[in-house]
């Protein structure tokens, strides 16, 4: 043990390493489908015992207001983290209505009409009908049974007692907001280039209904069972069938330093779009969309990770990032295991964990445009092809093996495993040897595993993805909710509901001035930059 966690302190260039920097932070957040007994999504409202969508701040919705999203909050320890998670899946499941589950997978369950997919309501607030807004854009410029894909984000922090012993290690002689800043930049370069790995390792949507398609052009072929897939294909989720947007396709977003990035996503939010101007803005008197710009908002940018911070009242994201700098990263990449109640496990966690400080503390040279399409290249081709490892991904333009990059980036990570297991006694490089095990073994991908099931038993997505989501409700209803967890969880949606009703009280001006205003919006980067000219 002392002899990896000496190597890895050399690999990193670090004197030391102390035990608190371990304390990573961590959160989750969650998205699932309500579904019916038949297996369909649900079309009936928000449950009203989970309070308001627009202020729970454990539970609230995504596009639809059958897709519940669960958010913990930041953690220092896995176990906790995971348990909260837990916690707010059974109040959840006990609170919805007789029949309703949790469905399992990323890729949705049959819809049929698109008017089956109930879009989200937040209330009559300005920002609540604006959160609507944006959700009918989306089905406009998208389309419905889409938006109803359910991932999983894992938020990442290092602990504020690693960030003054690191920025003298490094040098930085800036500001610890700045370095900080920095750093996770570094970070997001490192993850952005080896993305697909988690694709690969942990991609879990290698199938989808065949009503998922109709209407669609696509290249799947179709099973016995007339299920749609791709045979060595990881997570459809993150392809040309999910997040991967023809709009977005010549967006190039750049991660060299904070105002960069903020920039290439406000010439984005203020770029009109002819496709969506032919959708129009306001039609027959009703709004259909924020605006017809590329970005309605920032969150429309699909990427597999984001700088984040957490924006005081009444700031834009964008500002508080320019204003505080970042306070962690979302990692957007991981779509949910249907082998697991909670989507994910311990075991994941720690892997991610250790991925993310290797972004950290590794090397990380300046993106640029080419490699940031070669970056989307190596993802659709993982996505697509990525459980034969004899393919060949982009790297710096040359062509290098998948399974050959996988092994020795994994073999590096072993470092930055070695740190962890130094100080919390074991796990971190388990985990990694685990996925190791997958480069060398395809079948033990999730991907792999569902489609395995799926033939073995003649079972079509659908059906598959239903029996796991009845196993999983089963586990997660087998014991009651601790008394003091209900009750928070109770008067927490209580709560909410007074918040959202003191939101819409405390409304000034029409909707039709507040959308006015918000799409006026001056981006703090660029009046910075035009008062500086």
């Amino acid at each position: 043990m002392a002899d990896g966690f000496d190597a890895a302190l050399k690999r990193y260039g670090l004197p030391i390493f102390q035990p608190e920097w371990t304390a990573i932070c961590r959160g989750i957040e969650k998205e699932c489908l309500r579904v019916t007994p038949e297996g369909r999504i649900s079309r009936r409202p928000h449950p009203a015992a989970l309070g308001s969508a627009l202020k729970n701040p454990y539970i609230t919705t995504d596009f639809s207001e059958a897709l519940l999203e669960f958010i913990t909050p930041k953690d220092q320890s896995i176990d906790g983290c995971l348990r909260i998670l837990e916690d707010i899946h059974r109040f959840a499941l006990a609170s919805m209505e007789e029949g309703e589950i949790f469905w399992t997978s990323s890729m949705p369950c049959p819809a049929g009409a698109e008017d089956e997919v109930p879009i989200a309501s937040y209330g009559s607030s300005n920002i609540g009908r604006l959160k609507r807004l944006y959700r009918v854009g989306l089905s406009y410029r998208y389309d419905s049974l889409m938006q109803a894909i359910a991932g999983l984000h894992y938020n990442f922090s290092m602990p504020d007692e690693f960030w003054q012993p690191y920025q003298r290690i490094v040098g930085y002689e800036g500001s610890l907001q700045d370095c900080r800043t920095e750093s996770y930049l570094h970070l997001i370069r490192n993850f952005h280039r080896h993305s697909w790995l988690l694709l690969y390792l942990f991609g879990a949507s290698p199938a989808a209904a065949s009503s998922f398609v109709e209407g669609r052009e696509h290249h799947l072929q179709r099973m016995e069972t007339g299920t749609m897939y791709l045979p060595n294909a990881t997570s459809l989720r993150m392809g040309r069938l999910g997040y991967q947007s023809e709009a977005q396709k010549s967006l190039f977003v750049c991660y060299n330093d904070l105002p960069l990035y903020v920039e290439c996503l406000q010439d984005a939010i203020k770029t009109p779009y002819p496709p969506y101007e032919e959708i129009g803005h306001m039609v027959d008197g009703g709004y259909r969309q924020i605006n017809v710009n590329l970005l309605q908002l920032e969150n429309e940018f699909y990427s597999t990770i984001r700088p984040k911070r957490v924006a005081r009242s009444g700031e834009r994201p964008l500002d508080a990032l320019l204003l505080h700098g970042i306070e962690y990263v979302e990692l957007r990449a991981l779509d949910l295991n249907p082998f697991l109640p909670l989507g994910i496990d311990a075991e994941q966690m720690r892997f991610l964990d250790t991925f993310l400080l290797h972004c950290l503390l590794s090397e990380s040279p300046q993106c640029n445009r080419a490699e940031f399409f070669e970056v989307a290249g190596n993802i659709t081709r993982v996505v697509e092809e990525g459980r034969d490892t004899s393919i060949k991904l982009k790297r710096g333009g040359k062509p290098v093996k998948l399974a050959d990059w996988a092994a020795g980036f994994l073999e590096d990570m072993k470092h930055s495993a070695a740190l962890m297991d130094h100080f919390h006694g074991g796990g971190y490089l388990d985990s990694v040897g685990r996925q190791v095990a997958k480069i060398q073994d395809p079948a033990l991908t999730p991907s792999a595993m569902m489609l395995a099931e799926m033939e073995r038993d003649s079972l079509s997505f659908c059906e598959f993805s239903m029996a796991a989501s009845k196993r999983h409700a089963k586990t997660l209803s087998s014991e009651p909710l601790r008394k003091d967890v209900r009750e928070l969880m109770q008067r927490t949606a209580v709560e909410s509901l007074v918040r959202q009703r003191e939101v819409e009280a405390a409304d000034k001006g029409t909707f039709d001035e507040f959308l006015r205003d918000w799409n006026a919006w001056q981006p703090l980067g660029r009046a910075i930059k035009e008062s500086e000219g």
